[in-house]
């Protein structure tokens, strides 16, 4: 009998076999699959992390780590042991390096050995898929498992030194820093340098106008050379070209051209094939959602994990779409026979290529575990499966469909079009291009990209005949700064770079908003004054945490240990160790009575700083203090200087002369826009959670807008109108033509609200997964009116009492485990 015939017969039947995946919606969805012989539960995520308030890296061992069961997972973890209890286990997690590191967690948790053949991989998620991989487990991937940790010791050394150095240095809390985090607010820092560094240049295009014998219609071209040297259009390099730097210049040049005679010198007619672009990775699937659908790269991550874990149809739950973290745009060949069947019953037989197209990676060091993202099955198209997915789930579902069937299409044909005319006396050179789609192939699929820019065809002329110059047309230009980033330029230039990997794009840019390091206007990552700051004081402390080269490098060491090819205690070392050299020039902030070094702490009410001489010296001080600054304007009141001073809900304007003069406005930044009802200044502020508002700057005033203000007045009143989505709406309640929902809630409705009167209706809460596990602690009336509430179900007036109040007990229950994490 063959080793695996005998292995599976001496394991438990299906009856006895507890699943472990990452999230409730994936384990609901596997659950349905493999039917009542399997239990199928969530682990939430990492169970295990290292400790919260110690460094829990012992460098002197080869960087060993202490793990700690997270607080909010102490239930989670009991609850998988009680379940696991002579059963047979199966892990699966998600098919990557944290999914394999959590399973390794999991399985030393509930005392298995990672060893045995526990770990199943769900790369779609399909009752066919999942079937077949409940049946071939394998042992746990301690290479994968050994490429996590790295990562994690090597995030923990580094943010544990560096996140307590930037509080001091800039006196605020939760500040940090990381080694893919830190290079990218790099990257988003030096582009707006750039921008503010740039001087546009001026310089002028020509073209002409020419009456062409036996042409059907004028045409329109282009000065590309003068006596032999191109012109200067604004890009590449000046040297040896022609630059127009000034209107009389090119007037000059113009008044010349003008008395030449010319004639076509050349015309080719070639076809031009473009080929389809290859199937989604991650980078690639982000940066189409940001520039076709306006989504972060966070929100995209996010709707495509829901459709990865499953989707009720009426033929049963099924992942709609493959694994979403990839690099690889490798595909299945069964995938692309379907898709190949889909292609031409679709579009028709002549949109499908004669062989299938085969995609492989160009970039070196790409992970080939995992396909590109696809659905599952191309059969289901958008429309089918509409009714069952919310907008933003059916528009990525549709990006992706129609990007899968692209990719195995016919190129689209071009006819293009290039004429060449000269001047007879051989001095100047003008050039005419133009095509014309001649078959679409996977653009029908696909559309265009909105940066492709058409060129309008060219008008058909003959070659060798003459044509009379009728008129030059002189264009001023200047030459243009680097576009500011957004989400999907961010992305994509981080992998060129090698920086970060497929699981690290999202998280990444949600940490640098979060920080309040970058701030977004429309899809624009601006850097905010603090991470400009914390920036330049990384490149001047820490220049190789911000390398590029030194950051993609580390990436490349990870991928190494991923494969077995270098322990990753000898990849963290080579890390750390440079990283030390840097710490140690760092100079310290010394205690002003004894003068040792003052250090970060944390008690119970929150950050401040210390003496490290404690308790032979109790100096502190609190850890948010900042120094007033004057902002070079004068007091309106008393003419004495202005100030920028710290309070407690943030930064205000206040007279240098207080308490004598008690003027004080907001701070933000102003905008053109004057109060509509008295005059001052509008301001943009931002809230914590970092959205954007518009405000008065003064206080005695109460005008505030939380959509951006327009140029536009309205016509009935005179308000400036404020963007609602696409709408222009009037702000002004007086106005006939307002719009209630503009204003916010009055504030006697909140007050009412908080102290009982007018409860909303109970909502079913969404931490319900996390609650479950203290469920036994109820009385039988409260647990069945709060799952009664956690099932959608209108409740009476007493149940909603008691799921209430079943509520505040499983919530207080879940604090409380909390406060009592248990080692590993």
């Amino acid at each position: 009998m063959p080793k695996s015939a005998k292995r599976r017969a001496s394991q438990p039947t299906g009856a006895e076999t507890l699943v472990v995946v990452e999230s409730p919606a994936k384990a609901r969805s596997i659950q349905k699959m493999l039917g009542p012989g399997y239990e199928v539960r969530a682990s939430l995520g990492h169970v295990v992390d290292l400790p919260e308030r110690s460094l829990g890296v012992d460098v002197e061992r080869d960087f060993a780590p202490t793990y700690e069961v997270k607080k909010d997972k102490k239930p989670v973890v009991e609850e998988l042991k009680r379940a696991a209890k002579g059963k047979r286990l199966l892990i699966a997690t998600d098919p990557d390096r944290e999914g394999e590191a959590i399973g390794w967690h999991v399985a030393r948790l509930l005392g298995r050995d990672p060893k045995e053949p526990i770990r199943v991989e769900f790369h779609e998620i399909t009752p066919r898929v999942v079937r077949q991989a409940v049946e071939a487990p394998r042992p746990i991937d301690q290479n994968l498992v050994d490429a996590q940790q790295a990562r994690r010791v090597l995030d923990r050394l580094l943010g544990y030194n560096l996140s307590p150095l930037l509080s001091l240095e800039f006196r605020k809390r939760a500040l940090s820093a990381g080694r893919v985090q830190s290079v990218a607010l790099r990257l988003v820092v030096e582009r707006e340098e750039a921008i503010e560094a740039f001087r546009p240049e001026e310089y002028w295009v020509l073209r002409g106008v020419f009456a062409v014998e036996g042409g059907e219609a004028p045409l329109v071209a282009t000065l590309h050379e003068v006596e032999g040297r191109r012109l200067w259009t604004g890009q590449g390099e000046k040297e040896g070209r022609l630059h127009l730097a000034s209107e009389a210049e090119a007037h000059a040049l113009a008044e010349a051209l003008r008395k030449g005679s010319y004639r076509v010198a050349r015309v080719e007619v070639r076809e031009r094939r473009k080929a389809p672009p290859p199937p989604f990775t991650t980078s690639t699937l982000q940066q189409a959602a940001s520039s076709r659908l306006g989504y972060t790269a966070a929100r995209t991550m996010r709707i495509a994990q829901r459709l990865y874990e499953g989707v009720d149809l009426p033929e049963g739950t099924v992942g709609l779409i493959t694994y979403m973290r990839t690099d690889s745009v490798r595909v299945a060949p069964e995938a692309v026979a379907a898709a190949r069947e889909v292609i031409g019953k679709a579009f028709g037989p002549e949109y499908l290529p004669e062989a299938p197209r085969v995609y492989k990676n160009r970039r070196e060091g790409v992970q080939d575990a995992h396909e590109a993202i696809r659905p599952t099955d191309p059969k289901r198209t958008p429309e089918s499966v509409r009714p069952y997915l919310s907008e933003e789930e059916y528009r990525l579902y549709e990006l992706i469909w129609r990007r899968f069937l692209a990719s195995q299409m016919r190129d689209a044909l071009y006819e293009q079009t290039a004429v060449a005319l000269a001047d007879l006396e051989g001095r100047y050179a003008f050039r005419a291009s133009g095509s014309v789609l001649r078959f679409e192939g996977y653009l029908r699929a696909w559309g265009r990209d909105a940066e492709e820019e058409e060129e309008p065809p060219v008008p058909a002329v003959p070659e060798g005949v003459p044509a009379r110059l009728e008129e030059v047309l002189e264009e001023r230009r200047f030459t243009e700064p680097p576009p500011r980033y957004t989400d999907a330029s961010l992305v994509k230039t981080m992998e060129e770079l090698g920086i970060g990997r497929p699981s690290t794009y999202a998280p990444t840019l949600e940490t640098l908003e979060k920080r309040g390091y970058v701030a977004r206007k429309g899809r624009t990552l601006f850097p905010t004054p603090l991470g400009r700051q914390v920036t330049a004081y990384l490149r001047e402390r820490f220049p190789q945490v911000v390398a590029y080269e030194f950051t993609a490098r580390m990436e490349e060491r990870l991928d190494e240990v991923e494969e077995g090819r270098v322990p990753w205690p000898k990849v963290v070392w080579e890390f750390y160790e440079p990283f030390l050299g840097e710490l140690a020039q760092v100079p310290k902030k010394t205690c002003p009575r004894c003068g040792r070094p003052l250090e970060l702490k944390v008690s119970r009410y929150g950050q401040f700083l210390g003496c490290t001489g404690y308790p032979e010296c109790t100096y502190t001080e609190p850890l948010e203090r900042r120094e007033a600054e004057p902002i070079g304007e004068a007091c309106p009141k008393c003419g004495r200087p202005l100030l920028r001073k710290e309070g407690r809900y943030g930064t205000f304007i206040a007279c240098s002369g207080y308490p004598e003069c008690d003027y004080t406005r907001d701070d933000g930044t102003p905008t053109d826009h004057a109060c509509p009802k008295c005059g001052g200044r509008v301001l943009e502020k931002r809230s914590r959670k970092g959205k954007p508002y518009y405000k008065c700057e003064n206080n005695a005033c109460d005008f505030l807008s939380f959509y951006p203000l327009l140029e536009e007045a309205c016509p009935a009143c005179g308000w400036p109108l404020a963007k609602k989505g696409e709408k222009a709406l009037c702000l002004n309640p007086a106005c006939p033509e307002h719009e209630p929902s503009l204003l916010p809630a009055p504030k006697e409705a909140k007050k009412g609200r908080s102290r009982g009167r007018g409860k909303p209706p109970l909502a079913p809460p969404k931490d319900w997964e996390e609650l479950v596990p203290f469920l036994p602690g109820l009385s039988p009336e409260e647990r069945r009116a709060v799952e009664a509430l956690a099932r959608g179900e209108a409740l009476a007036e007493e149940a909603a009492r008691l799921a209430r109040r079943a509520l505040f007990k499983l919530r207080m229950r879940k604090g409380k485990a909390r406060k009592e994490p248990a080692r590993v």
